[in-house]
């Protein structure tokens, strides 16, 4: 048994952490599996469909996006821009240029949403969107300066980590914890490939830490709002129930509040995302598909105008199942993230789930094919890096931010530019 066990860990070893094969598939089924302790929300929310067809797929449609493009070794093309090689880096700091700009416009303004929900939902649209190109320029130029370090001294470390700690914080200051995220999981990766490779029991703990902190974030978040203000009530809806609804509504909140807040707070998301995933298949049997509607809505969030957002658009679709019973999933004037498999679904149902999947699988391999092609001390890295961060948190949040989509464009075509593609194809091992 012990042997048995030891190969097992040796292969995970082989096939790499934060290899396309382990990293994203692992963090999707632990997602759900902790989800399933729900303490007694499920019950709560009257949830009657599985999610796990639909979690399965998506695997399976992932695994065969890694695989054809592990197999056919993949790379993106040159997009006839390979002229622009070695020039990147410019564009990159214009974008950084921008975002400090804007970043400083907020700042000057006091749009600072970490204590104060009320400043949080009313952060200057524009300055928000442009200020985010501050922390992605800082995490690609501090990756490319660390690449061309021939001898990285604890002490530069030091100081790279720190200029990174402090971008974090800056952006902590907006009290929104995605950027977090995507900056942390993206250094985490590249400093595995780049100075010192991670033991997966390390990055379990680690991972486990980083969910704790962004669950007791929320939590406090959650218990310091103000709840007079309109966006903060916690009222239910006002709807008529009969004798027997208003008695299971009574009994459902204390056997859910036998257990602390606090305590559900631990996986509090994660028991969200499974609710919203189930509560999006239960609508889509009755109602059908939104057909592109979310997606299409994320492109047009920047035009002029009233613009139906796509997580507002969820919660309408969620809330619709469950305010008959007396209850709302998602308060109203918040905003529900609807994960992947549920944007996915509620579009186009198990067909575009499927396309999705493997779409992620795709792109990640091939840029992976780049970085073995490249070696590890080269762009490609923080390319993949940076990719595979922001397809794993729209596990939970779902890819409906246009800024992500434009950061991930830009991210793949400056990487198919810099690809050296006068060195062999064969690929190295990581």
């Amino acid at each position: 048994m012990k042997t048995t066990l030891k190969n097992g860990v040796d292969g995970l070893g082989r096939i790499g952490a934060f290899s396309p094969y382990f990293f994203l598939p692992f963090v999707l089924v632990l997602y759900f599996i902790v989800s399933e302790f729900d303490f007694h929300r499920f019950s709560y929310f009257n949830i009657s469909v599985s999610v796990w067809p639909a979690v399965l797929l998506s695997l399976v449609a992932y695994y065969i996006g890694v695989w054809a493009a592990d197999r056919g070794r993949w790379v993106f093309p040159a997009f006839g821009l390979g002229s622009l090689r070695g020039k990147t880096v410019w564009f990159i700091w214009i974008l950084t240029m921008i975002g400090a700009i804007a970043y400083a416009g907020m700042l000057a303004t006091g749009q600072i949403g970490l204590t104060d929900e009320s400043v949080r939902r009313n952060l200057d649209p524009k300055l928000n969107l442009l200020s985010q190109l501050l922390w992605f320029g800082v995490v690609l130029l501090l990756a490319i300066k660390i690449f061309k370090e021939e001898n990285l001294t604890k002490r530069k470390a030091f100081n790279y980590g720190a200029i990174y700690f402090v971008a974090m914080v800056l952006f902590l200051l907006m009290g929104y914890r995605t950027p977090i995220a995507v900056m942390l999981f993206t250094g985490v990766i590249i400093f595995h490939f780049i100075i010192k490779r991670i033991r997966l029991s390390w990055l379990f703990g680690g991972m486990a830490v980083i969910a704790l902190f962004f669950s007791i974030f929320g939590f406090i978040r959650f218990s310091t709002e103000d709840p007079n203000e309109v966006f903060n009530s916690r009222e239910q809806p006002d709807v008529e129930l009969s004798d027997r609804q208003e008695q299971k509504l009574k009994t459902d909140q204390q056997i859910m509040n036998e257990t602390p807040e606090w305590v559900r707070s631990l996986n509090g998301e994660m028991v969200n995302g499974h609710i919203v995933l189930s509560k999006i298949i239960e609508y889509t049997k009755d109602e059908g598909y939104l057909k592109g509607q979310l997606i299409s809505g994320a492109f047009g969030s920047i035009l002029p105008g009233d613009q139906v957002f796509p997580r507002v658009k969820v919660t309408e679709v969620v809330n619709s199942l469950s305010v008959e019973d007396g209850r709302y999933i998602t308060r109203p004037n918040r905003t529900t993230t609807p994960t992947y498999i549920g944007q996915l679904f509620l579009d186009g149902g198990y067909p575009l789930v499927f396309v999705g999947f493997f779409a992620f699988g795709a792109i990640i391999s091939m840029l992976y094919n780049q970085m073995k092609r490249e070696g590890v001390r080269s762009y490609q890295t923080v390319a993949y890096a940076f990719v595979t961060t922001i397809f794993t948190v729209s596990l939970h949040t779902g890819l409906l931010d246009i800024i992500f989509f434009l950061m991930i464009g830009f991210v793949i075509l400056t990487a198919a530019i810099e690809l050296d593609r006068t060195k062999k194809k064969s690929l190295k091992t990581l």
